[in-house]
């Protein structure tokens, strides 16, 4: 029971990787904050955690973040670990990529995901430990991915930064950087028919070396271990999971 009594905060905790991450906190013994855009998957993912607490709020509203922090803190004083998973997908190549496309992805994946930082860390000590939801797709080029992959790296190097300015205070940062996962992530690819999300997905599975997609609970073993003891001499780190396709591609 790596988390007994732990307060945790699960950003984008409603599906896929967060929310096999939120039940894996709780099934170890922590009391699960947990958030998302769309309110039924939320109560769907309430119902599946006992004791769980969530709230509709839109990473990319500082705003509404700092609603959730102010919350945590009147009910349980503290967050101990911090899984920031929020994010969105989107494939245009550099002709198609509009404003609104590329502000709506940075909004989500990168100036979200700092000021969601920013918000729960005044309420974090030592012993606290966050962990962010990267990608692979911050250290390879796909055609396509300009938008996300830029969001992605940024997000990448400056939780590097914030993982530096905040190790005095003994709390760690760290990165896990999924590959392809199956989950409704990668269904929901504004612009792309369901015909060409299946031709991706095949493409994917092509360049693998384990040739396989991964599952969300396999992040979700390396984001407990990030967020936990067991890595509490690992910050500034990003574990890759990705079926080797990184290293081994």
């Amino acid at each position: 029971m790596r988390f007994q009594n732990k307060i945790v905060l699960v950003l984008g905790g409603n599906s896929g990787m967060g929310l096999a991450a939120a039940q894996s906190f709780a099934a170890e013994g922590a009391k699960v904050h947990l958030t998302g855009r769309d309110q039924r998957t939320i109560d769907s993912a309430v119902a599946s955690i006992d004791g769980a607490t969530g709230y509709q709020s839109d990473i990319a509203d500082p705003a509404a973040t700092q609603a959730v922090v102010q919350a945590i803190e009147e009910a349980d004083g503290r967050i101990d670990v911090l899984y920031i998973n929020a994010g969105v997908g989107g494939f245009a190549p550099l002709r198609d990529i509009t404003e609104d496309a590329w502000d709506h992805t940075h909004a989500i994946n990168l100036r979200g995901c700092v000021f969601a930082l920013q918000k729960a860390v005044r309420i974090m000590g030592k012993g606290g430990s966050v962990v962010v939801t990267g990608s692979i797709g911050a250290h390879g080029a796909l055609e396509g991915n300009g938008a996300y992959a830029a969001a992605k790296a940024g997000l990448f190097m400056a939780m590097k930064v914030f993982a530096k300015e905040l190790v005095a205070e003994g709390i760690r940062v760290n990165v896990v950087s999924p590959g392809p996962i199956d989950t409704p992530l990668l269904y929901r690819n504004p612009g792309m028919t369901d015909d060409q999300v299946a031709g991706l997905k095949d493409m994917m599975i092509a360049n693998i070396p384990m040739k396989r997609m991964g599952e969300a609970d396999e992040v979700a073993k390396a984001v407990l271990f990030l967020a936990s003891d067991d890595a509490s001499f690992i910050s500034g780190a990003n574990l890759f999971v990705d079926g080797g396709l990184i290293e081994l591609g």
